[in-house]
């Protein structure tokens, strides 16, 4: 009995020891690291079920100091572009459900609410070699009025999507993703 007491009161000490090193007080802190670059996107789905009778007519890319973006651009035409922008396993194509291999530790598939009349890029893949977060971009298909991406990034990081008016009179889909949590 004298020896479980022991055996106690020493993993006692030893543990008020590591808690307090050098006589200093254990504290408990409530408070929570600053978000990176004030990003408070997240990564869970962005949508918007908005149909556009414009066509997607190219995509760019940009490095910033905080996210990579992706912009579809979109012709004229009636109604505002919406979107379907979520992490996935795999990426797949519409109506067969086949995988279309994209690189990258995470996987965003993109779908724009709205049709394209040719293949983006002329060549279906981009890729983002020496960038932060983007690995890839491929063209997977254009169904039924919907045009869908496969976004390869590094690991799932926050990201936002949202459209902008064109100076030309179309739209632009806009999805950013960050380059750190």
């Amino acid at each position: 009995m004298r020896t479980n007491n022991r055996r106690r009161l020493g993993a006692v000490t030893l543990a008020a020891a590591l808690a307090a090193p050098l006589g200093v007080a254990a504290t408990t802190s409530t408070a929570t690291a600053a978000p990176y670059c004030g990003i408070y996107w997240g990564s869970l789905a962005k949508t918007s079920s908005s149909m556009s009778g414009a066509a997607v007519t190219g995509v760019r890319s940009g490095r910033h100091t905080c996210y990579d973006r992706i912009v579809f651009d979109l012709g004229r035409g009636k109604g505002k572009v919406g979107y379907n922008v979520r992490y996935v396993n795999t990426v797949t194509g519409p109506g067969s459900g086949l995988p279309v291999p994209v690189s990258g530790g995470a996987r965003i598939q993109i779908t724009v609410n709205a049709p394209a009349t040719k293949r983006i890029p002329a060549n279906g893949t981009i890729n983002y070699s020496g960038w932060q977060t983007f690995r890839q971009l491929k063209w997977v298909a254009s169904f039924e009025g919907y045009t869908d991406f496969g976004l390869g990034v590094r690991a799932r990081l926050p990201m936002r999507a949202f459209v902008l008016s064109g100076p030309d009179g179309g739209q632009r889909l806009v999805v950013d993703v960050a380059h750190r949590w």
